[in-house]
Order: C-alpha cells, then structure tokens, then sequence
C-alpha cells in the first residue's frame, strides 16, 4: 500500500484550518524548490536557512491570500528569490509586498536561465500534486512500477491483478496523468515516457 497522497488544493484547506500535518506535508512538498533558489545564489548554509524560515514565515501568513493554491509553487520561487537578492546584495532586509501577483514581478535578469534544479524541484512537486489526483488503484500500480520497482508476477499477487493487464492498465493510468491540468505544461518530460518493464 502507497502512503496517501493529498492534492495540494485539499493540502492549503487544511492547513488553513490549523491542520499541523497538512503544513508539514506543505513543508515537506515543496521545500527543494526553495532550497534550490537558495543555491542558485550560491548563500552559505546558514544565509539559506535564515531565507528559508523567512520564506515559510511569509506564507503562514500569506497562504489564506493565494487566489489559487496551484500558484503555490511559483509563489514561493519568486518569494525566495527575492529573499536571495536581499541577503546576495547585502540589502538591510526588510518586508517584501507580498501582494503583488507573481506576473507582476519583473525578470532577475541573473536568474533567467533555467535552472536544472530548480527546474527538476519543481517538476517533482508537480508530479506529486498530479499523482495525489489518480485513483488508488493507479497510485498503487505506478509505485509498483516506477517508485520501488517489482517485477509483474510480484505485482499481479500484491495487487490481484491478471499479469497481462498490468502493462494495459499502466498506460491507461499515465493517460489519465499526462492529461491533467497540472502535467501538460510537463508533456513529453522523460520521467513520465519512460519506465522499466518488469516482467
């Protein structure tokens, strides 16, 4: 059995009603992308720190503003960079107005090259989002195959299954991913093409 995996949109209702643990699991999500902003700048481990607590300060007490939770992610890159370029440029810090729409935000032009990391961080968080949306048949099934892989006979006693109709049932299942709003801007990425057979 998979553990549960939540929609992020049922995530931030949650939390915003005092719910600790969908916080942490907030926390725990999406955490690399702030991380990875962090390196970007290339801060110590300590300025990275500080960044980050101040990132998910702001977003305590910003999370009930966010007119769509799927905004979440990009939300916190722009917050966190601006945090970086406020440490990066010895600034005295102070409190950004956070309620300016992420495309309202101009350009870093030191950070418009995408970055791998960050790039991949965010690509992680979206497949999580987009896998919490499948069926539990699906969610079990994909991490079978690509989570922690078996073999098909393994999988057809675990889940009961006829062994023919995994390799069936996996494409259906990647269909439904592939189509969901949150995956299309992420068609094509080799994580979701690609994946061992086996039998």
């Amino acid at each position: 059995m998979t553990a549960t995996v939540l929609p992020l949109e049922r995530l931030v209702e949650d939390a915003l009603d005092g719910d600790q643990g969908a916080w942490n699991a907030i926390v725990d999500r999406y955490a690399p992308i702030v991380w990875s902003v962090c390196r970007q700048f290339r801060l110590s481990d300590a300025d990275a720190a500080d960044v980050s607590q101040t990132v998910w300060l702001r977003t305590v007490e910003r999370l009930s503003t966010l007119r769509e939770p799927a905004a979440l992610p990009g939300w916190l890159s722009t917050v966190t960079r601006r945090e970086c370029l406020h440490i990066a440029s010895d600034a005295r810090r102070r409190p950004w107005p956070l309620e300016t729409e992420t495309h309202d935000v101009p350009a870093d032009p030191d950070a418009t090259a995408p970055d791998a990391e960050l790039l991949a961080a965010e690509q992680r968080a979206m497949l999580q989002e987009a896998f919490a949306g499948l069926s539990q048949r699906c969610r079990e099934l994909l991490a079978l195959i690509f989570q922690d892989p078996r073999p098909y006979h393994e999988i057809s006693s675990r889940l009961g299954m006829p062994t023919g109709s995994i390799g069936p049932t996996r494409s259906r299942c990647l269909d439904r991913l592939r189509s969901m709003p949150t995956v299309q801007r992420w068609v094509g990425a080799p994580d979701l093409q690609t994946g061992g057979h086996h039998a």
